[in-house]
């Protein structure tokens, strides 16, 4: 873990933590596409990924990553 990541939250509690965990630490762009396809997969209960994720994180982890990937869509203007 660099030093600029040391006081971020192993799971985000806030929408800025969870965008730095995806744009920074993973490096990941959050762009339009890839915002429509997670919030759709998310969606979808029978989505194998989503199955997972709620097997590890659980259903109410899985709401919230849902409500940022939501804002995000909302800041890139979607």
């Amino acid at each position: 873990m660099r030093k600029d990541d040391d006081a971020m939250a192993l799971i985000p509690t806030t929408y800025e933590e969870w965008e730095h965990c995806i744009t920074v630490s993973c490096g990941i762009p959050l762009t339009a596409d890839f915002v429509a396809t997670r919030i759709a997969a998310l969606e979808n209960e029978n989505d194998y990924h989503t199955k997972r994720f709620v097997e590890v994180w659980g259903d109410g982890h899985r709401a919230q990553t849902l409500q940022w990937f939501r804002e995000a869509a909302t800041r890139l203007g979607d």
